[in-house]
């Protein structure tokens, strides 16, 4: 029988829909004897719950099956069939197949293992729900006090939910559980951001029965009609921290820890909507509003730096520069030599960083105790063994090295070291300090850390030191150790210090050149990281990268994924991460990296580099500085509610520009076997119709045809090895009427070769002159081979029909060809051409590049 056989909606899982029509796709895959037999499809559907019935599907033409972009000795035979089916709110399906009418019937769950599909109407005009929450969350708690509120979201209804929490007593902290009800009465999906750890959010999923493992920040509940409830725990305000648990009988628990020590109250937002992302994102307003309202205003002094200075017109932040961390690449006895040698290996592989990060293992401490968790911080200055000439020397040796680094970060713990600060060291001398007692991490019990007294002044001294050695940025660490004390007290008086004295110091020394790790326990995201009233940093949006544990590598991309969802509402800018470029699994972390929007840092060994996919994540600026290509949106989940351990893939989506920009999807393979899917366009965010697009796949250079983004029909085909990934783009497409050859469809591709070239893309548009040609503006950020598609060029001969300029000059003919890929895309290698040219840039960091095409060539 098949081999294989997919189909769009998919089985096996839920999917929503906008229209009360539905295209249904079937690929199939049979083996090579039975590729010609008369194949027939059946799709057995159920609308609401009514009897079973069954629809003949018909074959589809190519030019509206999905297009498969991998290279064609992959690709196996495949037909097509589709067909269009009416619902109202909700539709169960299966398949059934054979290769003959003589042949027996073979249903998708006996031969393939999968479930039957369930398809959830989503019309944005049905009206929203009632405004009385116990219609929404059945049994609804009576106790608890519930308050409709506006909602700054369009189309999202919201509540506050308020609980009584009992006062901490004896120093310790109070802990109370209330049931608050069962969503919608019974759910078909839902999405938990937990607490994974002290110091992570990671995400877990399920189905019709709600079932935690750990305490959850943030949950989303789909209705059997498609709606979305999302519930979020409110932390920081009046010293309690409101979680979510699932109670034995799957209803929903509100978890609260309270510090205070008088009677409190704990908040829970309830958020309706149509999708899950609105949902999100209303209740995620509302709580901005409720913590601004509560806590007073950090404060912050004026930067030092003189980043308020005027830029060029592409305002480059710190983050765009390729950066290079420590961490892995030098292991855990960190020494000038070595430090000083990964500089020079990085210098003869021509790998420009902007970004030098010297982590873990520079600092002097005590070494007393087992491990580096209960070691000690010292002094300021650098450990005088590792460093004898001190941090300064070395680090006026780095930058000498290495002109290309712009800026060089050092790390630190949040409380000095793992184990905070050292009784004995120079610091304690210094400074007023205190002892507490922490509990719930690798080491419990007393720790010496900074008291309420000087800890602003302990990181003004300390960020000034920094300064002094040329250091203008830092990493901060193991920021929930805030969360380990176990002291009520202790938690209650130092919490809100250190958060406000860290950032406020890391801003006026640094500005935005700060990354903040470890510090995803609840109070930290909603006092330090919810406020918009500073610049944004980049914080750390997942646990580490681990190159020697394999499995750890699809779920590192996995819950990056899916705590953007909930991160991407912060003042934050999600990091993935750093990587190594010559790990077996560094093509995949790669394209995560370049899909996530977020910095991009790697941490080769020495020596141990892979140039060409450095290429591909970055680019050359005209002033000689080395940046990645970050789309402006940053990356998440496609796919709230699908598990990990599902067979699907992991769509990652991002997008690049303004109100008309350019979609893109990372898609990943986190399952340990072969998958294939079919996407819908419709799935690509900021797809707008009645836009047309093309779909290029960055792996393979393969370009679809045209795609209307009004059809359910436009689909893309992906298979995907064990590890494997690819990076789609899709581009908006212009089209023009010309007398002689008819429609021309063009697009701009941005930088080919690039995982995110359309990235490079900072303005771009096509003018139809009177004369028949056509007039491509292109204005970049990056140098590389810059690609546009025309329908037309494989009649088109490049030296009749096409002129290229730049800076008002042709560039020469040799740096303009067509794609052997693909010969619908005309390439052209900007970069040579600049190069060639001898030109030089004026004060701005962009350069337009002008095509012009004759569209009445013959």
């Amino acid at each position: 029988m098949a081999s294989k056989l997919y189909t769009f909606p998919p089985l096996g899982r839920v999917s929503q829909v906008p229209s009360e029509l539905i295209f249904f796709s079937v690929v199939l895959e049979p083996v090579d004897h039975n590729a010609e037999k008369p194949w027939e499809i059946c799709l057995w559907h159920s609308s609401d719950e009514q009897p079973w019935e069954e629809m003949v599907l018909a074959a589809v033409p190519r030019t509206e099956s999905p297009a498969f972009l991998q290279p064609d000795s992959s690709s196996p035979t495949r037909i097509v069939y589709g067909g269009t089916l009416p619902m109202l709110l909700s539709l169960r399906f299966t398949i059934k197949y054979r290769s003959s009418p003589t042949e027996p019937w073979t249903w998708a769950r006996d031969e393939l293992g999968i479930d039957d599909g369930l398809v959830i109407m989503n019309a944005k005009d049905q009206c929203l729900l009632t405004d009385d929450l116990s219609d929404i969350i059945h049994k609804l708690n009576p106790e608890l006090k519930v308050r409709s509120v506006p909602s700054q979201t369009p189309r999202t209804q919201l509540w506050t939910i308020e609980a009584a929490a009992a006062p901490s007593e004896n120093d310790i902290s109070s802990y109370t559980d209330l049931e608050l009800g069962i969503p919608w009465g019974g759910f078909v999906r839902y999405l938990a951001l937990v607490r994974h750890s002290t110091a992570w959010l990671g995400p877990r999923h399920g189905r019709t029965h709600f079932s935690l493992d750990k305490d959850a920040l943030l949950c989303s509940f789909l209705s059997p009609k498609g709606k979305h409830l999302v519930l979020l725990g409110i932390s920081g305000i009046n010293n309690v921290i409101t979680l979510i648990r699932s109670s034995s009988n799957g209803s929903v628990m509100i978890h609260l820890r309270s510090d205070e020590s008088t009677g409190s109250t704990g908040t829970l937002l309830a958020a309706v909507g149509d999708d899950c992302e609105s949902a999100i994102a209303a209740a995620m307003y509302h709580a901005r509003a409720l913590i601004s309202f509560s806590t007073h205003e950090m404060r912050v002094e004026e930067p030092l730096t003189p980043d308020s200075q005027l830029t060029p017109q592409w305002a480059e932040e710190w983050y765009d520069g390729l950066g290079y961390c420590t961490w892995n690449a030098l292991g855990q006895r960190l020494t000038e030599d070595k430090l000083l040698n990964a500089i020079d290996c990085l210098k003869e592989n021509n790998i420009n960083i902007s970004n030098m990060i010297i982590d873990d293992n520079w600092q002097d401490v005590d070494y007393e105790g087992p491990d580096s968790n209960s070691f000690g911080w010292k002094r300021f200055e650098a450990d005088p063994e590792a460093f004898p000439n001190g941090l300064r020397h070395t680090i006026s040796q780095v930058r000498n090295k290495l002109p290309s680094i712009k800026h060089v970060a050092v790390w630190h713990a949040l409380l000095g070291y793992w184990g905070g600060i050292s009784p004995h060291g120079d610091i304690a001398k210094r400074y007023q300090t205190v002892q507490v007692h922490r509990e719930g991490w690798k080491v419990n019990g007393p720790m010496t850390v900074i008291s309420d007294r000087d800890v602003w002044k302990f990181y003004n001294d300390f960020y000034e030191f920094l300064v002094e050695c040329g250091i203008d940025g830092v990493k901060t660490d193991g920021q929930f150790m805030l969360d380990t004390w176990a002291s009520a007290q202790i938690r209650r008086e130092l919490t809100k210090t250190y958060l406000s004295a860290w950032r406020a110091a890391s801003l006026r020394h640094f500005y935005t050149r700060t990354i903040s790790c470890m510090s995803q326990a609840p109070q930290i995201l909603f006092r330090q990281q919810l406020s918009n009233k500073t610049q944004e940093i980049p914080v750390r949006n997942s646990d580490d990268y681990f190159p020697d544990v394999p499995e750890s590598h699809p779920w590192h991309i996995w819950a990056n994924a899916h705590n953007t969802l909930f991160t991407q509402h912060l003042n934050v800018l999600p990091d993935w991460d750093m990587f190594q470029t010559s790990h077996k699994s560094a093509g995949y972390h790669a394209a995560a990296r370049c899909i996530s929007g977020g910095p991009i840092y790697i941490t080769d060994v020495p020596g141990q580099h892979d140039l060409e996919l450095i290429n591909q994540m970055t680019g050359l600026t005209i002033h000689g500085n080395t940046v990645i290509i970050r789309p402006s949106v940053v990356g998440k989940t496609t796919d709230a509610y699908t598990g990990y351990d599902e067979d699907a893939l992991l769509k990652v989506g991002c997008y690049h520009g303004r109100a008309e920009g350019t979609p893109m999807l990372g898609v990943f393979n986190t399952r340990p076997h072969i998958l294939t899917e079919i996407i819908s366009l419709g799935i690509f965010p900021g797809v707008v119709p009645p836009t047309k697009y093309i779909l290029r796949s960055h792996t393979s250079g393969k370009v679809s045809r045209v795609l209307d983004s009004k059809s359910q029909a436009a689909c893309l085909g992906v298979t995907l090895e064990v590890g494997g990934y690819d990076i789609f783009t899709a581009y908006p497409v212009t089209q023009f009427d010309s007398e002689t050859n008819g429609s021309i469809s063009t697009a701009s591709l941005g930088l080919i070769g690039k995982m995110t070239g359309a990235a490079a893309i900072e303005e771009n548009h096509f003018e139809f002159r009177p004369e028949g040609r056509v007039l491509s503006v292109t204005r970049l950020k990056a140098l590389g081979t810059l690609g546009l598609y025309i329908s037309n060029l494989p009649n088109m001969s490049i030296e009749r029909d096409f002129m290229v300029t730049m800076y008002g000059r042709s560039i020469p003919v040799h740096t303009v060809t067509k794609d052997k890929n693909d010969d619908h895309v005309l390439l052209i290698d900007v970069q040579k051409a600049w190069l060639s040219m001898g030109l030089t840039p004026g004060w701005g960091n962009e350069f337009e590049v002008n095509v012009y095409f004759d569209a009445e060539h013959c």
